[in-house]
């Protein structure tokens, strides 16, 4: 069988690529150019060559630039101008990684497509990774249904240390177990407010309300506060910290309030990418990557997403953000973007 593994240049994918031909699948290589970010490319495609001569692979360079800015970048810019937070590697993997990479795939006669993420496939259901802490089923619950038993995850059932200390072994690999973790957001060099400040002014200083509406400080800009952020604005008097409970891009005021105010019991979605063919059902959702799991229910809207009840408050839900739904064996049922 025939597998067109996504190489990064990292070790990650690169050993993901030699588990494959390990396990004597028909192995082909492909980086994908998604921006233009300086001195990013150059060392990763350097790596990429590295490793297929060490495996003995065909490896190639896609260039998705021009669908990554309109499906990826360009929507993260426009979400922070509209007071959203978004999940830009979400979208990624839906519409580039699993998108336009497994089209590529397939016109190069590939039947499967594997990546270096870490996560599991189990009885057609996406699953959280062995290593915890490494796990990514969260960023991939919006992948397209469909393309799920097309895929192949070589390193969910792994540890991280274990790859590094494998790929350590091999003198001709041996420095990518020690290189630098890429970051979150592949166009992301220090923080998203620098993408922002070159699109928009994004030094503006405003009003902060607070939950009656009274004007009680003020700020440096609406983009730069995210939904349950606690500095970074002036409110006069107050004694206790205060956090961003919603963003007025239209106004250029941020609302903010004590802790308690951030928490909610419920919230509804924009979609629902459903992995099974159920509609409504009790489960567990993670609103953000780093969030502990919340029992729930969710319900249809009748609108194209869920309403979903939360059995206990979760605090700092943010619009634009993805909520995952997962059952009690930490499978993946559906995801939504939080409305």
């Amino acid at each position: 069988m025939k597998v067109l593994i996504a190489l990064s240049g990292g070790v990650d994918s690169s050993m993901s690529a030699k588990i494959l031909l390990d396990a004597g699948f028909s192995v082909i290589g492909c980086y994908m150019m998604l921006h233009d970010k300086p001195n990013y490319h150059e060392k990763n495609i350097a790596n990429v060559q590295k490793v297929g001569d060490f495996l003995g692979i065909k490896t190639q360079i896609l260039n998705l630039k021009e669908q990554f800015k309109h499906d990826v970048y360009d929507l993260f810019v426009s979400s922070y101008a509209k007071g959203i937070t978004p999940n830009p590697c979400a979208h990624c993997n839906r519409l580039i990684k699993f998108g336009a990479l497994w089209e590529f795939a397939k016109k190069n006669g590939c039947q499967k497509i594997a990546t270096g993420h870490y996560a599991r496939i189990e009885n057609g259901l996406l699953k959280v990774a062995v290593d915890k802490s490494k796990d990514q089923s969260y960023f991939l619950s919006n992948i397209e249904p469909a393309v799920l038993p097309h895929i192949i995850f070589p390193l969910g059932d792994k540890l991280k240390k274990d790859i590094k200390a494998n790929a350590a072994k091999f003198p001709q690999i041996a420095e990518l177990a020690t290189q630098k973790e890429s970051s979150e957001i592949c166009f992301v060099e220090n923080s998203y407010t620098e993408i922002l400040a070159r699109h928009f002014n994004t030094q503006m200083r405003g009003v902060v309300r607070d939950s009656a509406g009274r004007a009680i400080g003020e700020h440096d800009g609406y983009m730069n506060y995210t939904i349950g952020k606690r500095k970074g604005f002036r409110v006069h008097g107050a004694h206790e910290p205060h956090f961003v409970t919603a963003i007025n891009p239209e106004n250029n005021e941020i609302s903010v309030g004590l802790k308690k105010e951030l928490e909610k019991t419920s919230f509804e979605t924009l979609n629902f990418n459903n992995f099974t063919n159920e509609t409504n059902f009790k489960c567990f959702v993670k609103i953000r990557y780093k969030s502990e799991p919340v029992p729930c229910v969710v319900r249809q809207n009748g609108r194209g997403g869920v309403f979903v009840e939360l059995l206990r408050p979760a605090s700092a839900i943010a619009s634009g953000q993805l909520a995952c739904f997962y059952d009690e064996q930490a499978r993946v049922l559906a995801s939504g973007f939080i409305a």
